[in-house]
């Protein structure tokens, strides 16, 4: 599935994959996958106000329709950590969100992909090629390190333009920018937590509907 999902096509003709992080209930997840949403994020940083259990996790996606990508979120975790979550819930894909090293984001052998902040931007290539079997590159506007989920969008023209592997944008995008973020950037997929929440880790419904009301739209 995961190859499907990373295959190299041209980005400005393919369906923007939409991916929703930080989920903690069944009710949160089963109302994403109801509106279309291909992927959804758990957060297993214990200091962010989205933090769920690997057994809190293993319940909510056992109830998930097939052909939806689970992704766990970990942000300079011990290995031990890492082990001991994938050793509770099935994941098809590692996002490390933190100062990682690639031998340690590999060191799983797991699919992944790394998470870059605007700060990393200048030197984009130098840093990204270093992670050079991630499936993907996420751009957030979190500063390296940092949970991220601050809601704040930042320049996108700063985006790296044909790079060799799929970029994920993510950082301050809701149901009001989201077409905005597809017409103007040549992004694989979007990432989204905040700006689709009633309050912190609860999300909601209406905005996520309206949120895929609109990449439905924009791509017809």
């Amino acid at each position: 599935m995961l190859a499907c999902l990373f295959d190299s096509v041209s980005n400005h003709t393919m369906a923007k994959r939409v991916k929703i992080c930080g989920i903690t209930s069944i009710t949160d997840a089963r109302n994403a996958t109801n509106a279309g949403v291909d992927a959804l994020g758990f957060v297993f940083y214990p200091k962010s106000s989205r933090f769920v259990t690997p057994e809190q996790t293993a319940e909510i996606t056992a109830s998930l329709p097939p052909f939806i990508t689970t992704v766990g979120l970990f942000l300079n975790a011990e290995a031990s950590q890492v082990e001991e979550t994938l050793n509770k819930v099935s994941l098809d894909l590692l996002q490390f969100h933190g100062h990682e090293a690639p031998e340690f984001c590999r060191s799983f052998r797991r699919p992944y992909i790394k998470a870059l902040g605007t700060d990393g931007l200048e030197n984009f290539a130098e840093n990204a090629d270093q992670y050079h079997d991630a499936l993907a590159i996420l751009i957030d506007s979190h500063v390296l390190g940092k949970a991220g989920g601050t809601g704040q969008t930042f320049d996108w023209k700063l985006l790296p333009k044909n790079y060799s592997k799929p970029i994920i944008l993510a950082g301050g995008l809701n149901p009001e920018n989201i077409a905005e973020a597809i017409r103007e950037t040549s992004v694989y997929a979007l990432d989204l937590s905040s700006g689709v929440e009633s309050s912190p880790g609860i999300k909601s419904k209406a905005k996520i509907d309206a949120l895929m009301r609109e990449v439905k739209h924009v791509e017809s």
